[in-house]
């Protein structure tokens, strides 16, 4: 019998480069011990823990009546489009035009699509730490260097001074987040401008990703780029996600703001990848967009329950440190004062827990910040008190 040929398949370069989602491998280790029948503590999951919106499905069921399961335009319907201008118009005084506009498969793409029209080999794009997994990958895949602004020294907050020390004549864009994933931190608005006008300054394109734009606690500020005077959104795209804020992730929705030019060349980019979004997907977007947001402000509150609660529970547990988060649903605790020993890094504190007690959390290395955890708060109180319970014993057993 003939053996088959040894190491015939190579990736391109460019593939080569990137490295595996961290948050996606939390989550594929914990399906596979549920699925042997485990009681896992899943912390690590960056969803809500809600389902979808009543009005938002029955959105969905209405359009497959009518038989809206066609393709759609390569950016999306018109309803959704008006749906998005709509929104922004209403929340945040700013005014978009349907060419400045389009619908994503989920806010990644909208992000992915904005980074690869422009960037070249031999840029760099800004990208400040803790960042969102998939930021640094993107820039690598689109041929650039990912270049990475330290921010712990201010708890994690970007400033408009990180921002300006860190450009180089190689700058193409920057990637912003906020509230940010994994901190939960938020850029207060003021701060953000000044971020805006510096890009604005030295030509610098800039990527805000909103996906966790509602997500915010008083006294926080519900902040979005959109609101800034036109001249600081000439090179600005907003990257927006229905996964968040209505509880929609599976229904992969998102949608980028940006002007015409850029949108165009994005919708080139989509038109020969994924091609229009899920139409049906997009008649429930729209319907969530236009209705009353009073859904997601009782997930707000729910998320701010837990919050409170987290955060006590966190700084009670030896060796740990966290801040409390303006944003999002996560908390970012500094750990390394549970490293000695045989854990010696975060990674190793994760795989500890996993193991040793069946809590799944992120390991702070895949967001460029060893030392540090992701803890998600997208789960039910009960759990989240039994993983906390959980994490003490590991934590008590590295301090002996």
């Amino acid at each position: 019998m003939t053996k088959p040929a040894q190491n015939i398949f190579q990736t391109s370069e460019r593939v080569a480069r990137m490295r595996a989602s961290a948050t996606l491998g939390a989550m594929q280790k914990a399906l596979a011990l549920k699925a042997e029948g485990v009681d896992v503590v899943d912390l690590g999951a960056g969803e809500p823990d809600f389902d979808t919106p009543a009005h938002v499905r029955l959105a969905a069921q209405e359009a497959m009546s009518r038989g809206e399961t066609k393709y759609t335009a390569t950016g999306g319907t018109r309803a959704l489009q008006r749906s998005i201008i709509d929104y922004y118009g209403r929340e945040f005084g700013a005014h978009y035009e349907p060419a400045e506009v389009m619908a994503t498969a989920g806010g990644k793409q909208a992000i992915f699509n904005a980074v690869v029209t422009l960037a070249n080999p031999g840029d760099e794009i800004l990208v400040a730490k803790p960042y969102w997994v998939t930021f640094p990958e993107i820039a690598k895949f689109a041929g650039a260097t990912p270049v990475y602004i330290e921010t712990e020294r201010n708890g994690f907050q970007l400033t408009a001074e990180d921002v300006r020390a860190a450009v180089t004549p190689r700058t193409k864009h920057i990637i912003i987040n906020s509230p940010s994933n994994p901190s939960g931190r938020v850029i207060p608005p003021a701060e953000f401008r000044k971020i805006m006008e510096v890009c604005a300054e030295r030509g610098v394109y800039v990527v805000s990703d909103e996906c966790y734009l509602r997500f915010v606690y008083p006294p926080g500020e519900v902040f979005s780029a959109a609101s800034l005077a036109p001249e600081l959104r000439a090179r600005l795209c907003i990257a927006g996600s229905f996964s968040k804020t209505y509880a929609m992730t599976g229904w992969r929705i998102g949608y980028a703001l940006a002007p015409a030019g850029w949108i165009k060349a994005m919708l080139l980019v989509q038109g020969h990848s994924t091609s229009n979004p899920n139409s049906v997907a997009q008649a429930a977007a729209a319907a969530a967009m236009n209705a009353s947001q009073d859904c997601v402000r009782e997930m707000l509150g729910e998320y701010a329950r837990r919050r409170a609660w987290l955060i006590g529970a966190l700084a009670e547990i030896p060796g740990f440190k966290c801040f409390a988060p303006e944003g999002a649903f996560y908390a970012f605790p500094d750990v390394r004062g549970c490293l000695s020993g045989r854990v010696k890094t975060s990674a190793v504190f994760a795989e500890k827990l996993l193991t040793d007690e069946h809590v799944v959390v992120t390991d702070g290395a895949g967001f460029g910040a060893d030392g540090y955890l992701r803890i998600s708060y997208a789960t039910s109180l009960e759990r989240l008190k039994e993983g906390i319970t959980r994490i003490r014993r590991v934590a008590e057993a590295c301090a002996r």
